[in-house]
């Protein structure tokens, strides 16, 4: 008899294209253990009374519903540290308060120890593109923008959109999911009162709500390392800014879902590192311009701008300076005609100070393999340090070691240790688990320079902070 997983039983309920609960019916066991096997994927084993029921379900199964399961454990086992082991569809077919609630339920109720064991990476290329494709064209009727709420209850909706906000700027702030169970809790709340609201502008409005709350939650956990995690929640910010008729919010989640792909890396040996990378680019550029094509110029300058930062990002980890540049300029442009009293808060912290910081970035990354472009990456990250705001750490410290590499490949070894030794004040202050992957970065850029007492100090220095020392 098959040895069943409970990854194997989300691949079989996937091709039956059944819900949790009708899956749980149709098995005759109960909808926790169903949800049980969900979570904890190949960590758990079914037992034979189960197994034996999953093989009868799937006898029964139509022919193409047994292809398609056999088509998901295919994926599952040619694709490892790329597509999760239950590449669950209900997130963007099922209503949004129960994707909502599926989320939160797992991430609060998650012994933060096993989440390595349980979670394996995103779902990426086609298996992430397709479901999201499909469900836009089904969702292309969207709601009119969100209503001003008035008289009774006005006052609370408020306060909780003021608590969404505070939560939004302790992560620009700090980093490194700090309060990210609070801010989880608060979006089940928030869920809770969707489920029970009658009033349609009343929903709405807290659909927007629960957007800027999924979204704070995606950045955080990406920013503790929990990929999968962030990526769900990711999704959830798209479709519920999309429901609430939010354009800019909605552009806003799939720039934020194309940044994602734009830092993934390869789990295992013996794989292609930069076809990989390159890949994820190419996913990247899709979802730009799908938020390009669908919010057109409904969304504001600064949100276009934003937009295409992300272009250019794609196309320097795929090696196209020419349209790096290109992208790049237009960023600049649009961020030109920005009018910041008309930018929503959300975006508010994409400011001068960061349109140079994220494009410098991406001239590093160019930098790494072509000398060329150190001067225009350190010119571009300078500026960003001196615009940046006060106590904005996280970014702080991603400047600082920005320029301390491009310092490095310059050959301006001293200067190089100098500003690495500021960037580790920065560094000491965030939690963020992109500020240690920055770190490990430069720490490696310093094996590739040539000995001497600046570099080696600052190696020395650098060693503690990272992610994994070598």
């Amino acid at each position: 008899m098959k040895k069943w997983t409970g990854a194997d039983a989300a691949d079989l309920r996937t091709a039956l294209d059944l819900s949790h609960h009708r899956f749980a019916v149709r098995a005759d066991i109960h909808i926790n253990t169903i949800k049980k096997w969900c979570n904890r994927g190949t960590t758990i084993t079914l037992l034979p009374e189960h197994a034996e029921k999953m093989n009868q379900l799937l006898a029964a199964a139509t022919r193409p519903q047994r292809a398609e399961f056999h088509k998901l454990q295919t994926q599952r086992a040619v694709a490892p540290g790329t597509l999760e082991v239950d590449p669950d569809p209900a997130i963007w077919t099922s209503p949004c308060e129960d994707v909502a609630d599926d989320l939160a339920r797992k991430d609060l109720t998650l012994d933060r120890r096993d989440a390595a064991t349980t979670i394996f990476g995103v779902v990426v290329g086609t298996y992430l593109l397709e479901p999201l494709e499909r469900w836009l064209w089904k969702s292309r009727n969207t709601p009119t923008p969100v209503p001003v709420i008035t008289g009774a209850g006005a006052q609370e909706l408020d306060d909780l959109e003021g608590a969404a906000r505070l939560f939004r700027e302790w992560d620009d702030k700090f980093g490194g999911g700090l309060r990210r169970k609070a801010v989880v809790g608060q979006l089940s709340e928030v869920n809770d009162l969707i489920a029970a609201e009658s009033n349609p502008a009343v929903r709405q409005r807290l659909g927007r709500i629960r957007a800027l709350l999924a979204e704070t939650a995606a950045t955080m956990s990406w920013d503790s390392g929990e990929q999968h995690t962030a990526q769900g929640y990711y999704m959830l910010s798209i479709r519920s800014a999309r429901e609430a008729g939010d354009p800019g919010l909605f552009a806003n989640g799939l720039a934020n879902l194309a940044r994602q792909m734009l830092t993934l890396e390869p789990a295992g040996d013996g794989i292609d590192r930069i076809g990989y990378q390159h890949a994820r680019a190419s996913d990247a550029l899709e979802l730009v311009r799908l938020a390009q094509d669908i919010v057109g110029r409904s969304i504001t300058p600064t949100m276009r701008a934003l937009l295409h930062t992300r272009e250019a990002w794609a196309y320097a980890k795929l090696g196209r300076p020419s349209a790096f540049h290109r992208a790049a300029d237009n960023a600049y442009r649009a961020f030109g005609d920005a009018r910041p009293d008309n930018d929503p808060y959300w975006i508010q912290y994409f400011d001068a100070a960061e349109l140079s910081g994220t494009l410098g970035g991406r001239l590093l990354e160019l930098a790494r393999k072509e000398n060329e472009f150190a001067d225009e990456a350190a010119e571009a990250i300078t500026s960003a340090i001196a615009l940046r705001k006060p106590e904005r750490w996280r970014s702080s410290a991603l400047d600082r070691l920005g320029i301390a590499e491009a310092r490095l490949i310059q050959g301006e070894y001293s200067e190089a240790r100098r500003l690495g030794e500021l960037a580790i004040i920065d560094v000491g202050k965030t939690t963020s688990h992109r500020v240690q992957a920055k770190v490990t970065e430069v720490y490696q850029r310093t094996a590739e320079c040539p000995t001497s007492r600046p570099v080696t100090e600052l190696r020395d220095m650098l060693h503690p902070l990272m992610l994994s020392p070598a």
